[in-house]
């Protein structure tokens, strides 16, 4: 895979990404909690200043009140001050963030009293997964509201569900639960980075019949990508990026294969 961009090219990317904006009817311009969801961005460096526990109270209850299927609220929350995670991990919040939460898919929970999914564990994994993904979003959504900047995390500092087994050793989880995600707390040093390369609407909504992708507009997607990454990113590359990622999605496929469904075989070399 070569993602190598010529000068001119990651220029032109950078200022793409520089001029994306939100498009918002004018109408609507001003309404508090649009402006909320369309601001937020995921924030990679933060200031020493805690969250007092009112503030990380009320996340973590926005996060208690999504809503999921069948009312079913198939999640747990691993709730982590600064000093709590470095006694669990060993080593700082990632980004020296203030507070953390570990989003599990949870469906141990349920099974003590409603077996809702006898012969469909693919599905009940899946609705597990989505409906706490809904509650770290929402959790998102409320921190960013409250003043708290955030970042969700699936791999850096062995965070989410690329580390999977790792996680539910040092948590102590039992079968039926799945680490997805690191939600990660905090006040943003310095300013907000811009809006990341964002596909045009006329790639991902469709009326009726499904579109088929642009290929050139993809390919202008990733321009941005590769470009974007190197700007915010000086010592390492998207592309070497990908490689990490690949290096382990072997390793993760094995475990969660044998988390979820009890099955356990040899994970595939990466790059298969």
């Amino acid at each position: 895979m070569n993602l190598k961009l010529s000068p001119i090219k990651a220029v032109r990317s950078l200022i793409k990404i520089l001029q994306g904006k939100p498009k918002v009817p004018p109408s609507l311009a001003d309404n508090a909690l649009l402006q909320v969801i369309l601001n937020r961005r995921s924030v990679r460096s933060f200031t020493a200043q805690p969250i007092p526990d009112d503030v990380f109270s009320a996340i973590l209850e926005a996060g208690r009140l999504t809503p999921s299927t069948v009312n079913l609220q198939s999640w747990s929350f691993a709730v982590f001050d600064a000093p709590l995670w470095q006694e669990v991990f060993g080593r700082p919040i990632p980004f020296r963030g203030s507070r953390a939460v570990v989003v599990i898919a949870d469906t141990c929970r349920d099974r003590l009293v409603l077996d809702a999914f006898p012969k469909s564990p693919l599905v009940e994994y899946s609705i597990a997964v989505m409906n706490a993904s809904l509650a770290a979003m929402n959790m998102n959504i409320a921190a960013e509201a409250l003043g708290v900047s955030s970042v969700m995390l699936s791999e850096t500092g062995r965070s989410g569900l690329l580390d999977a087994r790792y996680l539910k050793e040092r948590l102590g989880l039992p079968q039926g639960t799945v680490p997805l995600m690191t939600l990660v707390l905090g006040y943003a040093r310095g300013a907000y980075p811009p809006m990341p390369p964002r596909l045009p609407a006329e790639q991902l909504f469709f009326r009726g019949q499904y579109t088929p992708p642009d290929r050139e507009i993809m390919e202008d997607w990733l321009a941005q990508m590769v470009a974007g990454y190197k700007a915010s990113h000086l010592d390492s590359s998207f592309e070497q990026q990908l490689r990490i990622y690949q290096g382990k999605i072997g390793q993760a496929e094995a475990d969660l294969r044998e988390m979820v469904f009890g099955e356990a075989e040899n994970p595939p070399t990466a790059g298969n």
